[in-house]
């Protein structure tokens, strides 16, 4: 498992077996997402959970790393955290 997708497993009390929902659609995540993606050089200070959404794959690559969408993702994600009690 990734370190980024173990951080929000563990942050939103995840276990391997649940069902994981998109955070915008609501159907199963296939992918955590870094909502500021974490460039080229692969940075480690995205990893934490304000970062990481869950997403759909399909969701990602329509959302996934457009700077026109940060603030939509960062508010949905914001919403589910908050929904969750995380936040």
């Amino acid at each position: 498992m990734k370190k980024h997708t173990k951080i929000y497993m563990d942050a939103l009390g995840y276990d391997l077996c649940d069902f994981i929902p998109c955070e915008i659609s609501g159907k199963k995540a296939n992918d955590i997402h870094h909502i500021d993606c974490r460039g080229m050089g692969g940075s480690k200070t995205q990893d934490r959970i304000e970062e990481l959404q869950a997403i759909t794959r399909d969701l990602h690559d329509y959302y996934g790393d457009k700077t026109k969408y940060k603030a939509f993702l960062y508010k949905k994600h914001y919403e589910f955290l908050k929904e969750q009690e995380v936040a």
